[in-house]
């Protein structure tokens, strides 16, 4: 599991406690894991809001922004 404020740029990153769901960019592979195509920047948010140039993605992640946008 990340620690708080680890971003790892990721294609598979695990479910959090208390989220069924996974993040925007993400689909659920069935275990306890989402799967991306696609090689994200992502932290969990621990709670709290994301840091500026990062986006809330949903189920506990913020994603990096990539050139100030998604």
């Amino acid at each position: 599991m990340l620690g708080s404020g680890a971003a790892l740029a990721q294609n598979r990153i695990p479910k959090l406690p208390g989220y069924d769901q996974c993040p925007l960019g993400y689909v659920n592979d069935l275990k306890q894991s989402c799967y991306s195509p696609i090689y994200y920047e992502v932290q969990p948010t621990g709670g709290q809001a994301c840091p500026s140039g990062w986006m809330n993605i949903g189920a506990g992640y913020c994603k990096k922004k990539t050139l100030g946008i998604f």
